[in-house]
């Protein structure tokens, strides 16, 4: 399927690796320009040589804190001040439980996952508003869905920027800007990784055993790829995608035990 964004520009952000590389890797496939960032110069630059070797388009590595004013105002430049698709995505906050977190610890996961990819969209929708079509995807949690205890930072950060994505998608629409949310499940990254080792330390197994637990609790029986991810990005961002307005879309494996 063709799906109609060869030429387009895109932000991705947190793209050197994990679902922020399968999401360009997708867009790449799709013959979209890309401007990437994340905070590692290295993995970075070798992730946007591996775009442009493999894809043939244009690939703008940008290292970085997307977290931080000074980090989106790098990104914004390389842009020009302007991108067709833009997806943002920021590294989860850390585990613990409710007695651990104090205000600080709030505000810093408010920052990273609720005001950043906003500021983000205020900065970048207008003009896709002018020009009469964008795609802004948001990858959040399945936590917005089912609520995960030890991830309460998350739960709380994300489901503020759900809650702004549900009010601002439907205004934008009918200028040809749709605003979705991506949620993913338990995916093979490093923060799987990482989860996994917290876990196995907590019950006093090993890592591959925590996994072993965990994929049992996925209907499908695995943890999902960052291909998948990705495709399902790239169609969210398509021209096919124009009807599909302020939903927040499970990639989980059927792990979230909903009927809606």
């Amino acid at each position: 399927m063709d799906l109609g964004i060869r030429g387009k520009k895109a932000l991705v952000c947190a793209a050197s690796k994990g679902l922020g590389f399968g999401c360009a890797e997708a867009l790449a496939g799709e013959g979209v320009d890309l401007v990437i960032n994340a905070r590692g110069e290295g993995p970075l630059a070798a992730a946007a040589e591996d775009l442009r070797t493999r894809f043939g388009v244009e690939v703008t590595a940008v290292a970085g804190d997307i977290t931080t004013e000074a980090g989106r105002e790098k990104v914004l430049e390389a842009l020009g001040g302007s991108a067709d698709i833009l997806v943002n995505n920021a590294g989860g906050p850390p585990p613990g439980m409710w007695t651990d977190w104090g205000r600080d610890d709030f505000i810093a996961a408010v920052d990273a996952n609720m005001l950043s990819p906003i500021a983000l969209i205020q900065a970048l929708v207008p003009g896709m508003m002018e020009r009469g079509w964008g795609r802004v995807v948001n990858i959040t949690s399945m936590a917005v869905k089912a609520p995960i205890p030890v991830l309460g930072l998350s739960n709380s950060a994300r489901a503020g920027l759900t809650g702004f994505v549900a009010g601002t998608s439907r205004q934008v629409a009918g200028r040809g800007v749709t605003i979705n949310n991506l949620l993913p499940g338990v995916h093979d990254t490093d923060r799987a990784v990482a989860l996994d080792a917290g876990a196995a330390k907590a019950a006093g197994i090993s890592s591959e055993q925590a996994r072993a637990r965990r994929e049992a609790s996925i209907p499908v029986g695995r943890y999902g790829t960052r291909e998948e991810f990705g495709a399902m990005c790239a169609f969210l961002c398509s021209d096919k995608a124009g009807f599909i307005v302020g939903q927040n879309i499970l990639l989980d494996g059927g792990q979230v035990n909903l009927t809606l």
